[in-house]
């Protein structure tokens, strides 16, 4: 089930690489969240991806906007990721996937004629009242992070 613009953001609360819980719903009324849904560390695609957004963090900040980037990876392997990588961002664990399938991202995939399942490169602007103001399913990876800096400076606080 896909999300739509409009609808309240699930909450869910999920551990860092660090290991330290993050709890969606702390953030309510205080920032802006990009939400941004991933396949793996350390990929070609998914390593441009994560860390276009960490070197833009700064600009996100001043216009208010937390990033949390979500994979099915473990905190070990994000750990990892974010060392090599230089990344200064949270990187959630999913490791179960239950945050992936309430965000509508965990989806179908046909793999020569095989339905496999994936994480579909995803992300989601949620405003500080925890309402989606952008749902941005199969995204390509190229400028995604410039891309959503533009609709985080076009929000009305």
């Amino acid at each position: 089930m896909l999300l739509k613009v409009g609808e309240k953001a699930p909450t869910f609360a999920l551990p860092d690489a660090d290991m330290e819980t993050v709890d969606l719903a702390k953030f309510q009324g205080n920032k802006h969240i990009v939400l941004f849904f991933y396949p793996k560390d350390g990929t070609p695609c998914c390593t441009k991806e994560v860390t276009d957004f960490s070197d833009h963090e700064e600009e996100f900040l001043r216009h208010g906007c937390l990033l949390l980037g979500v994979s099915r990876d473990d905190c070990l392997k994000h750990a990892e990721f974010r060392d090599k990588e230089g990344i200064g961002i949270e990187l959630l664990s999913d490791t179960e996937g239950i945050v992936c399938k309430q965000y509508g991202v965990w989806q179908a995939k046909e793999v020569d004629g095989h339905k496999k399942f994936g994480v579909a490169r995803s992300t989601f602007v949620i405003d500080r009242t925890g309402t989606i103001r952008h749902a941005l399913y199969n995204v390509n990876y190229k400028g995604h992070a410039l891309d959503v800096l533009r609709l985080i400076k076009e929000l009305k606080s």
